[in-house]
């Protein structure tokens, strides 16, 4: 990881990049441990495993969001779950195709106030990987 990573909101770079690492960190904590739950209750075998996928995806993700809150604060943030998983297959393949879209936005706007092209590109290329994972889910929520 390169040193410095420079981030360009109007209010104090450090607090602002802070804080949306800490969203990140915890909004993919909480995707992992709903993507397990969903997993268990999938009807095929074919969506337990993309369902599964998905969530290794997510868990790459983690780690990359905390590797990058420890070089910038030289500490550790603690994941905490922020989301209700929902208990019903249906239900969850909604909830996380809305959580997948939102993601999306969420990533691509840290990636156009980020400075450093190696932070810019990694925000990117995990938005993508978040919209990939919105399609499927939208194809397992239309092939029920």
């Amino acid at each position: 990881m390169p040193n410095g990573f420079y981030y360009r909101p109007a209010a104090n770079p450090d607090t602002a990049l802070t804080a949306d690492l800490i969203k990140a960190i915890d909004g993919e904590y909480s995707a992992i441990n709903c993507y397990e739950q969903l997993a268990k209750l999938a009807p095929t075998e074919h969506a337990k495993k993309r369902i599964l996928e998905i969530r290794e995806d997510e868990q790459k993700h983690l780690q990359f969001f905390t590797n990058v809150y420890t070089h910038l604060t030289g500490q550790t943030h603690k994941p905490v779950q922020t989301e209700t998983c929902p208990e019903e297959y249906k239900a969850g393949l909604n909830a996380s195709f809305k959580d997948e879209q939102e993601t999306v936005d969420s990533y691509l706007s840290l990636s156009d106030r980020a400075q450093d092209l190696y932070l810019k590109n990694q925000l990117r290329r995990i938005a993508m990987d978040e919209q990939n994972h919105a399609v499927w889910f939208l194809y397992l929520m239309s092939h029920r």
